[in-house]
């Protein structure tokens, strides 16, 4: 059927041409954008004509011939207004419009005015041809609804559905508005390598590759932190970078291999400090998106007005599990694991506390939620709790059942942080292909001296999804990660 519709297109893509009408012309008439247009004619009454000619591009969404006239819808990319053609305006041109097709653009200029039926129009007295399309649009226009199809062809998505349109333009505005709320408090945005020799900063299994030139392998990064750091040596002491992580692992709704990062770095606060940055962040963006501190997600209303909740790890695990927080806080954490089936068993206690609050705490934390002190182990960047040796300064928050920042005081004894490294190349060796890696070149900077800093990564794709109401990672990037067609 495609090769069918196909080949007809091209029969009068033939006549065009023939006529000596280019379908592909290289320049295009100045043209006005429609949204303007549609608000600055609002008030037109029924058959009112307004005595303005404008000229606009755009691409034919609806077309209806009636003999001597026809209607036809043009979009562009802020909104879609009715054209009215008729044999007594265009004369000959008239007869070439039935080369056209749903999916073409065109350039039509007239007068605008108001149909008697309400649809504010233009009265078509020339019009161009812009390019021809060779196969009609998704669904006649109705809107594309197989998942599979809509993320593999993009493009098709966003023709037909306006709900995808909104949710990438609600994702355009989030950036600007991080972006603007650093910029205002005097941070530095900056741009980091992608490719390194050590995919450090994060736990994750990193993409490698091979540089022919230099005969080296290569990481992707995994997160932008000891480059950031590195800055922050260097002097700058508000820094930060929006950019792309990558990580080797699986896909869900919730996890992509390619992602957005947002990371900062300020010089003399901690991870409290951080706790005020990222509500002025995340308040702000609400305000610029959505114009409002509540999101709907997944059936429920989340709150961000402030303030959130906040407690510890220990204290999550012990209240939804109704645990004595003293066994969470030492060696028999691990033989709650293994009474509860978690596998791989956990080595450390610390491990055992952070398994059993992804477990069970994590996806239960729907309202914005602060969780502080985490073990030790499992935070080789950050600084030791002042209370309690066991624990780190950092905090991650939640909302949806899902982080959205993760931030530290960060370590800035080189010394200790050495010693880290150490702890997570062994282990590394005993199979944890996660754990991080020892990073000289970070050390060698931190040891010049590295200031008292808080420091925090603030998932994008995440934050996007709650501003848009979507429950998949997939729905607010433009191209996810998908299987081959062959696979699927």
């Amino acid at each position: 059927m495609s090769d069918t519709l196909r080949q007809a297109r091209l029969d009068k893509l033939n006549a065009l041409r023939r006529k000596g009408i280019d379908p592909y012309p290289a320049r295009v008439p100045a043209s006005d954008s429609i949204e303007p247009l549609l608000k600055r004619f609002a008030g037109l009454a029924n058959e009112e004509h307004s005595g303005h000619r404008a000229t606009i591009a755009g691409r034919i969404t609806a077309y209806r011939g009636m003999g001597r006239a026809a209607f036809m819808d043009i979009a562009d990319g802020t909104g879609k207004i009715q054209g009215h053609a008729r044999v007594d305006a265009l004369g000959d041109a008239y007869e070439n419009l039935s080369l056209t097709d749903v999916g073409d653009f065109i350039s039509v200029t007239g007068e605008i005015f108001r149909t008697r039926r309400g649809e504010l129009t233009i009265a078509i007295e020339s019009w161009d041809f812009l390019s021809k399309s060779m196969l009609p649009l998704p669904e006649k226009w109705h809107g594309l609804k197989d998942v599979e199809t809509r993320y593999r062809h993009r493009s098709l998505d966003l023709i037909s559905n306006e709900d995808v349109r909104t949710a990438f333009r609600i994702r355009s505005q989030l950036t600007a508005s991080l972006r603007r709320t650093l910029d205002d408090r005097g941070f530095l945005e900056v741009e980091t390598p992608v490719l390194l020799s050590i995919a450090s900063g994060g736990h994750a299994r990193p993409f490698s590759t091979h540089h022919n030139a230099l005969g080296v392998d290569l990481y992707l990064r995994i997160a932008l932190e000891l480059y950031l750091k590195r800055v922050m040596i260097g002097g700058i002491d508000r820094v930060y970078e929006m950019g792309k992580c990558f990580r080797n692992e699986g896909v869900s709704t919730r996890h992509n291999p390619e992602f957005t990062m947002l990371e900062i770095y300020q010089a003399y606060t901690d991870y409290e400090g951080m706790m005020h940055l990222v509500e002025g962040l995340i308040g702000n963006s609400l305000e610029a998106t959505l114009g409002t501190t509540e999101v709907e997600f997944d059936g429920q209303t989340i709150d961000f007005s402030l303030p959130w909740k906040r407690m510890s790890m220990a204290e999550a695990v012990a209240a939804f599990l109704d645990i004595d927080i003293e066994i969470l806080q030492s060696a028999r954490a691990i033989e709650v694991c293994k009474e509860r089936g978690i596998e791989p068993l956990p080595a450390s206690a610390g491990e055992a506390l952070e398994a059993l609050f992804e477990r069970y705490v994590e996806g239960e934390l729907v309202q914005p939620t602060y969780i502080t002190d985490y073990p030790v182990e499992i935070s080789p960047l950050a600084k030791a709790s002042r209370s309690d040796g066991r624990y780190v300064e950092r905090f991650e928050l939640f909302a949806a059942g899902m982080e959205i920042a993760n931030a530290f005081s960060e370590l800035n004894d080189p010394v200790a942080q050495r010693d880290r490294f150490e702890a997570q190349e062994a282990l590394r060796a005993s199979g944890n292909e996660e754990a991080q890696r020892m990073d000289e070149d970070f050390l060698h900077a931190m040891e010049h001296g590295m200031p008292p800093a808080g420091g925090m990564g603030i998932g994008v794709d995440r934050l996007a999804m709650l501003f848009s109401g979507l429950p998949s990672i997939r729905e607010v990037i433009l191209f996810p990660a998908l299987r081959s067609r062959e696979d699927t």
